[in-house]
């Protein structure tokens, strides 16, 4: 009797605890036009005057937990589509939806004149999702040219960024878009096939596939498009010729139908366009990677040639495929001045100035799958496999010099000739299964990679020491490089709902890494006329291995407010060195570490929340910094590697803030981050005093630099990201701010004593866009940035300098299909060294005439700095010495260029669309909308 009311009673229990944690109601939105996913979309359930919800993810899935029985009214909305509203009676299973099909409201729209503001946008969640219509470009622009108008996105050195951080992924209606190219998907998109943007930090898939966040995040980008937009062929073709032989041929074309996706990119060019876009420029073709028309001023003369291929498809209804490929043949002609100054107090004034020219050539595969099999509602797989196999030769010379108050310490003359060829290829498998039990998961990882890299050089060096033995030095060598490495990891994981809220997670990971690294160089032999004396100095045989064991415990708590996450990870870590050639020897290493790590996630409201997170982490040298062999490549600057490294360990936190006031379309985001490392990886730089023999045909003169990495405490990082956006109405148009300050401690060695650069950055910037009509646009931008080094050895060569960089964009269409585009952009610099120039105005400039039915060609005549003003000029700052270079850039060249813009849509497109462009996209500031 007593079992029996034991048994009833623990069955009782079981059903109250799992009725008290509830269910889940899960499904998918689609649209009923096309069945594509709708991401973004909002999903509330409402029982008794309260709500709980969530929006749909990239697939148009969405799932809402711990739903406790009772009558539901279920609602889900997405712009642009009619809202769908239905009871829901939720009991004691779990609840599958379905298939939830939305209808399009374009009809309706015809007919419905709306007065008032477009919406900028909204916060749903840890998602921005802003509206494209609220943003006005020209009729040819790109997404890039799109994004870039919207709050909390920028462009920093040729790379997108959103709210702080580089954007890593593009996706288009939740499917993956040129792999991890996020730049080169944004410019291969027109803005006219965009309804809404959506930005957020996507989980891992480790963290997707067990169902535990693991607090790595990649900031990514979703594409809307407009309805009828996902079936038909769109893209840009563009050639033109200029002066100074000068030439560019390019095409953009994308094939959509539906879940089915392909793009064939080609450019062939000598104008420093490093890829492609749909956008416009002041030459009215094709833009590269912000190079010539705009950011930062690529260095060198580049010519390349490149054809790329991407495609993503669903084969049958549950294995998603994409996958890229792309060649690129790229020859890079540079010149290079470089000032170095250092800042050991024994050597102030001591200089090291450098000039170089160099011709390279890149011949590169790329080749990257992604294949994601849902087996069922319980069971998915992913493997991930990329390829890349490339070819590098180089032919270099430079002329170096080191002067002191006394005069010139020594003179290098160096000529090389290399060739490079590499190869790489690693491939991830994800598993898991979802059991019965809602939140309880079983995921594992396995992966693996193989790489290597195998090169020749010829160098010939001449250098003059100017000491008491006025010695001069000449070698003749010949350098054989082989490298490769083979790595494995393996990972399992559990994870266990806890109550209603919180979950648990296991996990055991292991992981090996082995190097294999030969370096012999051979002298030139006169008698023998060949390269057939080795070098003992500059040559090495080593295998370094570095062997993981990790175990983890985490926990999560997640309600609609709040997710706190806590974990703390044990690690075994051994590295193990060993040395074959010139002499024997091994070195073992091994380390413990706690790793902790936690997570805050408040939500204030729907449209304000606040993420912090804070964790541990460990990186192992590499193995160019473990071998112990000479880098003589240059005899003023040699370099050696040090096999007694540490790993390092480093402690970062992290904050971000997110506000948007529906209202006033106002935008506000925060990003705070500070780390501190200690081991850090620095280096220990050694000036040659005296003449100092390295071997038998090796002899360092006065003011040579010796330079070999250490572990160094004291490292700090800390940055902080700002911006601030709304619309304004005096001129229609968006307005923005954002800036930040900057904080970084590098320590280094010099000579045995440890030197601090403590370098601290201000920055400001503002940027107004307009919204005016897509006949007229501009870009007006200014960013400036105040920098102040401080060096703990020598302060009088303490330094502060300040950049600024101020640009107007402006685009008009005016009578008859005319189009002038023009483009001004200046840099500013002040505090660098003397003889590099401090400021330019770089002025591009096109008149255009669009022609053909629908204005889908332009003929366009361009010219590229104008005033012939353009440089490049950089400031580098480390533990021993700050170094200014300047290097070469392309200058003025003129082009007459023919573009045609490709357009033909096989969906039903919204009100003012059709299959030859797009003619429209609302007005802004109060203007009606139809």
């Amino acid at each position: 009797m007593k079992k029996s009311l034991l048994t009833l009673f623990l069955l009782m229990t079981a059903l109250l605890s799992a009725r008290a944690q509830g269910v889940a109601v899960f499904g998918t939105v689609k649209s009923a036009s096309d069945q594509s996913p709708l991401p973004g979309a909002s999903i509330v359930l409402t029982h008794k005057g309260k709500n709980s919800g969530n929006i749909t993810d990239h697939d148009g899935k969405f799932r809402l937990t711990g739903v406790m029985p009772g009558q539901y009214t279920l609602e889900v909305k997405y712009l642009g589509f009619k809202t769908l509203s239905r009871a829901l009676e939720v009991q004691g299973e779990n609840v599958d939806l379905g298939v939830l099909q939305l209808q399009d409201e374009s009809n309706a729209l015809k007919e419905v004149q709306v007065v008032g503001r477009v919406p900028l946008g909204d916060q749903k969640g840890d998602t921005a999702q802003y509206n494209a219509g609220a943003f006005k470009t020209a009729p040819d622009a790109s997404a890039e040219d799109l994004v870039t108008k919207m709050p909390g996105i920028t462009v920093q050195n040729g790379k997108i960024q959103a709210q702080g951080e580089d954007v890593k992924q593009v996706f288009v209606d939740g499917k993956r878009f040129f792999g991890q190219d996020a730049d080169a998907a944004l410019r291969n998109l027109p803005a006219e096939i965009i309804e809404n943007v959506q930005v957020f930090d996507r989980k891992s898939d480790q963290s997707q596939m067990s169902g535990f966040d693991d607090g790595n995040r990649e900031k990514t980008i979703n594409i809307v498009t407009k309805p009828g937009s996902n079936k038909g062929q769109f893209g840009k073709m563009s050639a033109g010729y200029g002066t100074n032989e000068r030439y560019m041929v390019g095409a953009a074309v994308n094939f959509f139908n539906g879940d089915q996706r392909f793009t064939v990119t080609g450019l062939s060019n000598n104008i420093n366009m490093l890829d492609f876009s749909v956008g416009e420029t002041p030459g009215g073709g094709m833009r590269g990677r912000r190079g010539g028309w705009g950011g930062r001023t690529p260095t060198g003369i580049i010519s390349t040639n490149m054809l790329g291929v991407n495609y993503s498809d669903m084969w049958g209804k549950k294995m998603e495929v994409s996958g890229n490929y792309s060649y690129i043949d790229r020859e890079y002609d540079e010149s290079r001045y470089s000032f170095q100054d250092f800042v050991q107090p024994a050597y102030e004034g001591q200089v090291y100035e450098e000039t170089m020219t160099s011709l390279n050539i890149e011949r590169l595969h790329r080749f990257n799958m992604r294949l994601d099999y849902k087996m069922n509602e319980r069971n998915r797989l992913l493997i991930t496999p990329n390829l890349t196999v490339q070819n590098n030769e180089s032919n270099s010379s430079l002329f170096g010099e080191t002067l002191w108050e006394e005069g010139l310490l020594n003179q290098t003359e160096n000529a090389s000739e290399s060739d490079n060829a590499s190869y790489s290829f690693n491939n991830d498998l994800f598993y898991s299964h979802s059991f019965a039990k809602e939140g309880r998961v079983f995921s594992t990882r396995l992966s693996g990679g193989y790489n290597m890299n195998n090169g020749d050089r010829l160098r010939i060096v001449n250098t003059q020491y100017y000491d008491d033995q006025n010695r001069n030095e000449y070698l003749n060598q010949f350098t054989n490089t082989e490298r490769s490495g083979f790595s494995w990891e393996g990972n399992v994981s559990f994870t266990e709902p806890v109550g209603k809220n919180s979950r648990v997670q296991l996990e055991y990971e292991v992981s090996n890494r082995v190097n294999d690294s030969d370096k012999l160089t051979y002298n030139y032999v006169e008698q023998t006329d060949s390269y057939s004396e080795l070098s003992p100095i500059l040559s090495n045989t080593f295998q370094s291995e570095y062997l993981t064991q990790e175990t983890e415990v985490g926990y999560q708590y997640n309600t609609e407010k709040i997710r706190l996450q806590a974990e703390v990870e044990y690690q075994q870590a051994k590295l193990q060195n060993d040395q074959e050639y010139p002499e024997p020897f091994d070195l073992n290493r091994t380390f413990t570490s706690v790793l902790p790590s936690a997570q805050l996630e408040y939500k204030f409201s729907e449209t304000r929340t606040l993420f912090v997170d804070y964790r541990a982490d460990t990186d192992a040298p590499s193995i160019e910094q473990l071998q112990d062999v000479v880098d003589y490549a240059n005899p003023l600057q040699v370099g050696i590697g040090n096999p007694n490294l540490n790993q390092s360990f480093e402690n970062r936190v992290m904050m971000r803030y997110r506000n948007f006031d529906r209202e006033t379309n106002k935008v506000f985001f925060l990003f705070l981050m500070g780390s501190r490392t200690q081991d850090y990886i620095g280096s220990q730089t050694s000036l040659v005093q005296e003449p100092t023999r390295l071997s038998d045909d090796i002899i360092l003169g006065e003011g040579a630099r010796v330079t070999t990495p250490v572990n160094l405490d004291g490292y700090w990082n800390v940055r902080s990201f700002f911006n601030y956006g709304r619309p304004v109405n005096f001129i229609p148009s968006n307005f923005n701010v954002n800036g930040g300050l900057g904080f970084s401690r590098i320590p280094g060695m010099v000579n045995d004593q440890v030197n601090y650069a403590n370098s601290s950055n201000f920055r400001l910037g503002v940027s107004l866009s307009s919204n005016i009509s897509e006949k007229v646009d501009f870009n007006i931008s200014t960013s400036s940035s105040y920098n102040l080094i401080e060096n703990t050895l020598l302060t009088q060569q303490n330094n502060n300098y300040f950049n600024q960089s101020t640009s107007l964009r402006y685009n008009w269409i005016f009578w008859k299909g005319m189009v002038y585009r023009t483009e001004l952009n200046h840099q500013y610099n002040s505090g660098l060294s003397q003889g590099l120039d401090n400021n330019y105005l770089l002025w591009n400039m096109s008149i255009s005439k669009k022609v053909f039915n629908n204005q889908k060609g332009e003929v366009s005549l361009s010219v590229n700095d104008l005033l012939k003003q353009n440089v490049s000029v950089q400031r580098n700052v480390t533990g021993a010495y700050i170094e200014d270079v300047q290097t070469n850039v392309l200058q003025r060249y003129f082009m007459l260029n023919f573009t045609y813009n490709i357009r033909n849509f096989s969906g039903k497109l919204p009100e003012g669309m059709d299959g030859g462009g797009f003619r429209g996209r609302g007005d802004w500031g109060g203007r009606p909308r139809h």
